[in-house]
């Protein structure tokens, strides 16, 4: 059963080589509302012996899975997608509770679950490799793509369903199998998730399922000689840890990292267009999406007209309970992160910047507990000040003002961070400019935030390396082999 119980606690359980199984330790995570702090569940937190399971498990799986056609492995992700649809509204439900966002925004990420699941499996078709012309007569020279083998997933909380899409479909479609630690935080659409997995029939040891805290179970994943890749989403500080300890096996990696994703608005921008775009592109998901609008750099001769506007439009978002139909923004997944964004708003209105509009907890009934701040804009300030500089990753807004667009460009390429950018403008010689010069993996020109399944989507510099997405994202589950035949 996906369930435990111990004393009146119910708890989920791990899911490895096909069985549902307690922790070795015995010891359970509580998993809270972020809401009111209430606690929601129980899950089991697993320990290095578990681990040992799941990889022994996913090794010897992948051994006949790899075998089977592409098309059959697609089959039982496509019927996949057929139960999470049948229990669409049930999942998003979850998502609330464990990770607040609003009911609107939950099943919007069921769909973009399922719509990875389908990518996935639509491309079994499409993988390909290569047919060469050989240098000797009667030989030819071919280059196969073939499986890493056993693969991780470490998913981060901001969507932890969507991310097990990415990144499990196109493991499992290129032949690989996989083992989801899911964020301590987020675990329990997760383990609903793997109770499909097991109803589909996938085979014992394809899809494992362990939970518990990320530096224990996450760090033995990583550092396992029978991993062969490593997807993660995280922090700068995770990738760097990870990327650490994925060193000594020479351990594939693809790292999706943090991002300070800069909304550029020029001179000659279409203002009503660029204030919705910026409002939409912070404040969807409490701030909480890696390619998040991060800091307003409005050009001088507009940014009065600008900031009055969406000082105005930020007045419209609602707070309050994420099933409420009426409320457009829900709290922080977590009090850490919350404790942190104070602290940058604190210290950059200490810095001289001004504080618009929030910056401090809602009060009032359905606020007394629970992660909750107020949407935030801050003005008056500089590319210095801690704002501008530090991944924020919640609903707190800077607008720096900037005179011309080759300033914009020199304050994003300073950035350690390169993961996405947005501009306004209705000069398409500066678009096209910013398509060459700006060192980001993702570059959103006149319109807000969005993403396509066949697109990619990357980080450059320490937002990460490789990527997800599209062809190039399934790609990256593969590795080549090349093959010299000799027919003569």
């Amino acid at each position: 059963m996906m369930t435990g119980t111990k004393g009146n606690t119910t708890y989920y359980r791990l899911y490895i080589d096909g069985q549902w199984m307690d922790s070795a330790s015995g010891r359970l995570t509580e998993v809270l509302n972020p809401a009111n702090e209430e606690v929601i569940g129980y899950v089991s937190d697993a320990d290095l012996e578990d681990v040992q399971k799941a990889l022994l498990s996913s090794e010897k799986a992948q051994r006949s899975w790899k075998l089977l056609p592409a098309v059959e492995r697609a089959r039982y992700l496509v019927k996949l997608v057929h139960r999470i649809q049948e229990e669409r509204e049930h999942f998003a439900r979850l998502l609330v509770l464990e990770q607040g966002k609003t009911y609107r925004e939950a099943l919007g990420e069921v769909d973009d679950t399922m719509a990875y699941f389908m990518y996935a499996a639509e491309s079994a078709t499409r993988l390909k490799g290569d047919v060469l012309p050989a240098n000797r007569q009667g030989e030819m020279l071919m280059i196969q793509k073939v499986p890493y083998g056993v693969t991780v997933g470490l998913c981060a909380w901001n969507y932890p369903l969507a991310l097990i899409g990415r990144k499990l479909g196109p493991a499992l479609v290129t032949g690989n199998t996989m083992i989801i630690k899911p964020h301590e935080l987020t675990p329990i659409a997760s383990a609903e998730l793997f109770r499909l997995i097991d109803e589909v029939g996938f085979p014992p040891g394809v899809a494992n399922l362990v939970t518990g805290t990320g530096v224990e179970v996450g760090g033995a994943l990583v550092s396992s000689p029978i991993t062969k890749l490593v997807t993660v989403t995280g922090s700068v500080r995770a990738g760097q840890a990870i990327y650490k300890a994925a060193s000594d096996n020479i351990t594939a990696l693809s790292l999706e990292l943090g991002g300070k994703a800069p909304f550029v608005v020029l001179e000659d921008a279409d203002v009503d267009q660029a204030v919705e775009a910026a409002v939409g592109a912070r404040f969807a998901n409490c701030g909480q999406v890696c390619i998040c609008n991060e800091m307003v750099l409005v050009h001088e001769s507009i940014a009065d007209a600008f900031t009055e506007k969406l000082l105005e439009r930020v007045k419209s978002i609602k707070l309050g309970d994420p099933f409420d139909e009426s409320v457009t923004m829900g709290p922080k997944a977590n009090g850490r992160d919350l404790e942190k964004i104070d602290v940058i708003v604190q210290e950059t209105v200490r810095q001289g910047a001004t504080l618009a509009a929030g910056g401090k907890r809602p009060t009032g009934d359905g606020f007394q507990k629970g992660y909750w701040y107020e949407p935030t804009v801050l003005t008056n300030v500089t590319p210095d000040m801690a704002a501008a500089r530090e991944e924020i990753f919640g609903p707190v807004l800077p607008i720096v003002r900037i005179g011309s667009f080759e300033e914009a460009v020199s304050i994003i390429n300073a950035s350690e961070l390169g993961l996405s950018a947005y501009l306004y403008t209705n000069d398409y010689r500066k678009l096209m400019q910013a398509i060459q010069v700006l060192e980001v993996g993702t570059v959103f020109l006149n319109q807000g935030m969005s993403g396509c399944m066949q697109g990619h989507h990357s980080g450059h510099k320490l937002s990460g390396i490789g990527g997800e997405d599209g062809e190039y994202g399934i790609e990256g589950y593969l590795q080549k082999r090349t093959v010299y035949l000799n027919y003569a």
